[in-house]
């Protein structure tokens, strides 16, 4: 769990990291380079879950280099879905990172959603629902490795 004060937000106890593959974590299917080593630092830091509508086909695999399950969500009930399921973790608990406009909705519900800037792009929705914006993937999970950055970066 990641938990830290926000000056002006309160307390944060972070027990979830919800994480877009597409766009997010891989390019055209690929896990992005520097990811196999990065991401298992985090692990049970929070609890990882990997949410895709799987546009690639390439998930399982980029679960197993990660040595984490993926959630295949279907491409008709994306954005609905995902926000099912961070409430069905307790959204109070969860940090979300994505670029993907039909991941709005999971990053505004999220007490803190981060939206990573991509090859693929960062979609308006994303970056208008995320309380941060990072310049790629790593700099996002370095922000959890080291939260006091996003402290200040948050407070009010």
């Amino acid at each position: 769990m990641i938990e830290h004060q926000i000056p002006g937000r309160g307390s944060i106890q972070l027990q979830h990291l919800v994480c877009d593959i597409n766009g997010t974590l891989a390019l055209e299917g690929q896990l992005l380079p520097g990811l196999a080593a990065a991401v298992p630092r985090l692990k049970d830091r929070p609890t990882i879950h990997l949410l895709t509508a799987d546009s690639y086909g390439s998930a399982e695999e980029i679960g197993r280099c990660l040595g984490l399950p993926v959630q295949r969500i279907s491409d008709a009930a994306t954005p609905d879905a995902k926000v099912a399921y961070v409430d069905s973790l307790g959204a109070e608990g969860v940090v979300a990172i994505s670029q993907s406009a039909n991941d709005a909705g999971l990053l505004a519900m999220a007490p803190i959603g981060i939206a990573v800037l991509s090859q693929e792009g960062l979609s308006r929705a994303a970056l208008q629902a995320a309380d941060l914006l990072v310049p790629d993937i790593m700099s996002a999970l370095e922000l959890l490795e080291r939260p006091l950055r996003m402290v200040a970066s948050l407070r009010r």
